[in-house]
């Protein structure tokens, strides 16, 4: 139910090699024109203005990615030391529960 179905495929008997034609020449000859080429396109020059927006721009994109890691890290932090003071609450709690 489960077998892999291997495909039948028939083995070559020996080197098959292509015939050569001997009425086609080996280098085409151009006979036509050359085709139209690409319009070239329009080279970048960057301004001043330009360069001072683009290092802003990068520059915001910086102090907001590191702003929103910051958070998380200080939110993770102060979870962290959340937990451990109530666990130390607790376990105060529990441990003068016992002595009474």
């Amino acid at each position: 139910m489960l077998r892999p179905k291997i495909p039948t495929n028939p083995l070559p008997t020996g080197i098959v090699s292509g015939t050569a034609r001997s009425d086609v020449p080996a280098v085409p000859h151009q006979t036509s024109a050359p085709g139209p080429t690409a319009p070239a396109r329009p080279t970048v020059q960057l301004t001043p203005g330009a360069v001072v927006a683009v290092i802003g721009g990068g520059t915001a994109v910086v102090l907001v990615v590191g702003a929103v890691l910051v958070s998380m890290l200080l939110a993770v932090a102060v979870t962290a030391a959340s937990l451990a003071i109530s666990a130390l609450a607790i376990r105060s709690l529990v441990a003068s529960q016992n002595h009474r």
